[in-house]
């Protein structure tokens, strides 16, 4: 399975961006499908998930200004960021997981997409 992130790039303190990811190659069926992000020298760290069954976490600093959506379908999912503060700088890593009958989930990770917010 192959994830492609796009829509990163730089933008200034106030504004917004929404992040996507692709999934293709041999997918069975995606489970939960999420974005974690990795500042500069800090470790990865969990921006929001959703599960295929709809439940979604976000983490507390990106609650009220993050939104996570997915296309079962289409095996992709977004994340629309508003308000963005120098913080969120990082880069993002979308994360899938996908299952099929008879063997156990397999996480995927895209190459990361950065995200810069300053003035």
């Amino acid at each position: 399975v192959h994830l492609e992130e796009s829509g990163g790039g730089l933008v200034q303190p106030g504004g917004s961006l929404r992040l996507s990811c692709a999934a293709s190659g041999r997918i069975h069926s995606m489970d939960t499908m999420a974005w974690y992000r990795q500042a500069p020298g800090k470790g990865r760290e969990l921006a929001a998930e959703l599960t295929r069954g709809g439940v979604i976490t976000y983490a507390d600093a990106v609650k009220g200004r993050f939104t996570i959506s997915r296309d079962n379908a289409a095996n992709t999912v977004r994340l629309q960021m508003n308000s963005l503060k120098p913080p969120d700088t990082a880069v993002y890593y979308c994360y899938a997981e996908e299952s099929a009958p008879g063997r156990p989930r397999v996480g995927n990770w895209g190459r990361g997409t950065q995200v810069t917010v300053s003035p």
